[in-house]
């Protein structure tokens, strides 16, 4: 006896809610796993990218490390191991992996025979912005794509920030079409981190490997933080959001920017990565009208954080595991999306999936062609 069906998948869905739901993120990009400050030496890690398994280790030098989270003799996880140095030892029979995933020890009996040349697949791996990335794709690719650049965090005196993330039981796009519509501010109305929006500008970028977006709309004016923002100098009023795929950032008034790092760790589940970062001088004592000295804007970011920010973005996670939870359910209903801004998102996340689709299998007729499976088609991959 069989269930009742599920949503479909990319090749059978119909429409554009249908489609890019279905659709995953391509993965010749970096992708950000964890914080550097998460993984210390001699530690491992266990993520995964859109259901393929990944296992990230520090070895003993601080180097960091990525290989597909399987053993190639009995198919245990490798991130369940022993970091030995430099090196990752399952913990089953004891067999050592270095960094380009080629085993170097076997702590057992090979029973006369000669060691086996034995390797599962590496993935590039980097650091910047304080976290760690994986290039889960073509690696010939990967020193050709770049990780965002964020000027105003580096040098001796970069903007105060803050990091928040969140594992969500939501496809990543659910994500994107969240962050992207200012038109959800009911679900914010203890908090008011925003109000009044009004769409002036949606548009493909030139290039069409993004998507622009501005809103007319009070930004920062919850009943903690509108305490701490000095809009003689920072013009709170409008915000632009820009979709460049796979990243999202958004600028407001200069004063305020975030980026939004999104993980598809399978269809249903995302990490979500937030950094938001604020100009010093756009930052004021309450009651004074003097600029905050630099040093205290660290302790302030905590403060937000825990009262403000963590809390808002907590009332968008439960919305959209709750929108995931209800498209299960509800997938064949009629779809309604008044806001235009978000359908162009959704259109380009299902644009690009389908031209990875296409370049993946092109690859795939070619003599010596990728070995290995689409991510999440359950087959073994390298070795």
């Amino acid at each position: 006896m069989t269930g009742p069906p599920g949503p479909p998948g990319f090749g059978t869905a119909r429409g554009r809610r249908q489609k890019v739901l279905a659709a995953g993120l391509d993965p010749d990009h970096w992708y950000p796993v964890e914080y550097e400050r998460a993984l210390p030496p001699g530690q491992a890690l266990a993520t995964s990218f859109w259901d393929r398994p990944i296992v990230v280790w520090r070895g003993a030098d601080g180097s960091l490390h990525a290989l597909e989270d399987r053993c190639a003799h009995r198919q245990l996880r490798l991130s369940a191991g022993v970091v030995d140095g430099c090196h990752l030892t399952c913990e089953y029979h004891g067999w050592t992996y270095r960094g380009d995933g080629r085993v170097v020890h076997y702590a057992h009996d090979l029973f006369g025979r000669a060691e086996p040349e034995v390797k599962v697949r590496d993935y590039p791996v980097a650091t910047r912005h304080g976290l760690i990335w994986v290039f889960p794709g073509d690696p010939a690719l990967a020193g050709g794509r770049r990780i965002p650049g964020i000027p105003e965090l580096t040098g001796p005196r970069p903007w105060p920030r803050m990091d928040i993330s969140y594992v969500w039981r939501a496809h990543h796009s659910l994500i994107m079409d969240n962050t992207s519509d200012f038109t959800h501010a009911y679900l914010h109305r203890r908090y008011r981190p925003f109000w009044d929006a009004k769409l002036t500008r949606h548009a493909t970028t030139e290039d069409g490997e993004g998507v622009e977006i501005s809103y007319d709309a009070f930004i920062g004016g919850g009943r903690f933080v509108r305490h701490f923002v000095d809009r003689r100098r920072a013009d709170t009023t409008s915000i632009d959001i820009t979709y460049r795929y796979p990243y999202q950032c958004s600028d407001t008034g200069g004063y305020i920017k975030h980026w939004l790092f999104l993980l598809p760790m399978d269809r249903r589940t995302t990490r979500v990565f937030f950094l938001f970062y604020f100009k010093a001088d756009g930052i004021q004592l309450p009651g004074t009208g003097l600029t905050m000295p630099y040093r205290l804007t660290a302790p302030l970011m905590r403060a937000v954080s825990a009262l403000t920010a963590r809390p808002t973005l907590s009332q968008d996670g439960r919305a959209v595991e709750g929108e995931q939870l209800g498209y299960e359910r509800h997938f064949a209903a009629p779809s309604v999306e008044l806001n235009p801004a978000v359908r162009l998102c959704q259109d380009l996340t299902i644009r690009k999936w389908g031209e990875h689709l296409a370049r993946d299998a092109h690859a795939r007729r070619q003599p010596g062609g990728r070995p290995c499976p689409e991510p999440g088609s359950g087959a073994p991959q390298g070795g």
